[in-house]
Parts: structure tokens; sequence; C-alpha cells
């Protein structure tokens, strides 16, 4: 969908006393949630005219370009507000993969105490598990032993597990199928980390098939 498609009505948004929506953006590939700003009806205009999010700065009292000085632009996908019309979701491609001020992919990247990304859809979650290990070894860990095989294993695998998602589709077993399939899914993961093609190429690509 592209954002002429899925414009906003500017006057059946609902704005707070001070003229405000929340607006919460997020990774358009991957579901992220990157951060939460306000807009008020001069930068929800904005936006929907340049395809960038423009907000509205409460402490500087100003309209906000995100992105403008530091190069790390939102280049915007589709923008959807709520049942009530009091909130806005902006689906967004990340300019540098950086949303927060502190150099953090998100701004919601504290959780007790500490920093961690928080988190996408489910196969991005254990690709960056399959990373991790790529890149702080652990012993006893099956993906270790895998990406230390190189193509020879993680093909090997992969083989196997295609083969084996074949005869849960000819017998038609729903729970074998899925299990199958995570299975090829997950070893498909690993020989992206090992050839060092990030899932977001792959998410590129599917979203290309879907016009």
């Amino acid at each position: 969908m592209s954002l002429s498609e899925s414009a906003v009505p500017l006057d059946a948004i609902r704005y707070d006393e001070q003229g405000l929506v929340p607006a919460i953006v997020q990774d358009y590939l991957d579901g992220t949630v990157l951060m939460m700003a306000w807009m008020s009806a001069a930068s929800l205009q904005k936006t929907l005219a340049t395809g960038e999010t423009w907000f509205w700065s409460r402490s500087r009292q100003e309209l906000w370009h995100k992105g403008a000085s530091s190069g790390h632009l939102q280049k915007v996908h589709t923008i959807r507000y709520d049942c009530d019309s009091d909130a806005l979701l902006v689906t967004v491609e990340q300019i540098g993969d950086i949303a927060c001020h502190t150099g953090e992919r998100s701004c919601f990247h504290q959780i007790a105490g500490h920093i961690e990304t928080p988190p996408a859809d489910t196969l991005s979650q254990v690709f960056g598990v399959i990373r991790e290990r790529q890149q702080h070894p652990r012993e006893g860990s099956y993906t270790n032993k895998l990406l230390a095989g190189g193509d020879n294993s993680i093909l090997k695998k992969i083989g196997e597990e295609g083969a084996e998602v074949v005869m849960a589709c000819k017998d038609d077993d729903a729970e074998a199928i899925a299990g199958e399939a995570a299975d090829l899914f997950y070893h498909t993961l690993v020989a992206l980390a090992h050839h060092n093609v990030d899932i977001k190429a792959v998410y590129r690509k599917l979203q290309e098939r879907r016009r």
C-alpha cells in the first residue's frame, strides 16, 4: 500500500486539548516499535505530503523533521489510525536503522535496568540469537556447531529438512508440517548468518513479491 492510498483524513483525527495526537512508529519490515512522538495537524499534513515523518516538538514548540540533522530519516510506508481516531500507527523504513537520539535502534531499549532492543517478529528474534552465537560462541551450542561446519554442515541440514517438509506435506500431518517447516526456517537462517545476509534483505524480496 502506498502512502497516498493510506492517506489519513485530517479532520477525522481526534487531537487532544493541545492539538496533538500520539504517533507510534514501527519498522515496516520486522515490526519493531521504534519510537513514540506527537503529531499536530500540520506535522501530519507534512508527513503525508513529503512521505517522511514530521512531528511536533513539545519542548521546542516547533515542527520537527525526524532525521533532518542526523540523517536518520524515516520513509513512511503506511499510516493507520485506531478505532477511536486518537492515535496513529506509522510504519517506516528507518534510514540507518537508528531511531533513538542515543544511537539505539529503538527508543524503547530500556528494560530492567539494562539495554535491550524490543522484540521484532519471531524469525527476526531467532536470527538475532543466531547472530549473537556467531559473535559470542557458547560451548555445546548446536548453532555454533553448524556455523563451525560451514556450508557442508549447514546445506546438508537444509537439504534434509526440505525433504522432511515434503514428506510431512505428503502425509498431510499439520503438526509435522509445522515442526519440519520450523526446522527448515531455522537452518536457512543459519545459512543467512553464515553468508552475512541480513534477514531484512529477505523481507525486502518478499515485499517485492507482494506486488
